[in-house]
């Protein structure tokens, strides 16, 4: 599933294209924050598979800001350990805390093989057009994805007022996916989808109680 954050007991991977190279990549992790002294950083993970994503060797698109100096770089990993129960990783040229603190909150993405199976993930035109349903009933529209450094952001365009809704992308709100029967099943928070009634304004000379 495309969250971004732990998806209660799991994390998933999150797919999209990379329209420019023509290929699909996999935002596998989150770099948070420098850990210790020698250029570690704690990483939040976004797929299930840390220790067959992050091998020594593999190699990872940057999506950090345009003013970053890493902008447009793929970076190496060279160690990956869980110390404390965090996930921490090290990478090839990041040797101490000052060059681990130009990578905070990057967000990590790897090319996928068009063959490699990945459980719980999808590509964003898979989920674009699905009927969003609550309840056994139809709500919404899912017109687009946003991945953002925080969470995954599904766009649904609500069908009683016709306005887009964001709806995290976790297992809490979004329970299932069902590609092949063109829907996804949440629960949301009352009153995502439905408009929320305005007051109606007193009449000249009238005094509300």
């Amino acid at each position: 599933m495309g969250s971004v954050s732990a998806l209660m007991s799991r994390t998933t991977d999150v797919v999209a294209s990379d329209r420019n190279q023509g290929k699909n990549q996999l935002r596998v992790g989150r770099l948070v924050k420098p850990h210790g002294l020698k250029g570690a950083l704690k990483l939040e993970l976004y797929t299930d598979n840390p220790e067959r994503r992050f091998v020594p060797g593999a190699e990872f698109t940057l999506q950090v800001p345009e003013a970053s100096p890493w902008h447009r770089q793929t970076i190496t990993v060279r160690e990956y350990r869980v110390m404390n129960g965090n996930s921490v990783v090290f990478f090839e040229g990041v040797d101490d805390r000052e060059g681990a603190e130009g990578l905070a909150r990057a967000i990590l993405w790897i090319d996928q093989d068009a063959d490699e199976p990945e459980e719980n993930a999808w590509y964003d035109h898979q989920l674009v057009g699905l009927d969003v349903v609550r309840d056994d009933e139809v709500i919404g529209e899912l017109v687009r994805v946003e991945h953002l450094p925080a969470q995954d952001l599904l766009i649904v365009k609500a069908k009683s007022t016709g306005a887009e809704v964001m709806v995290p992308f976790v297992e809490a709100i979004v329970p299932a996916v069902d590609i092949a029967a063109g829907r996804v099943i949440v629960t949301p928070p009352a009153g995502l989808f439905e408009e929320i009634a305005q007051p109606e304004a007193a009449a000249p000379g009238e005094t509300s109680d």
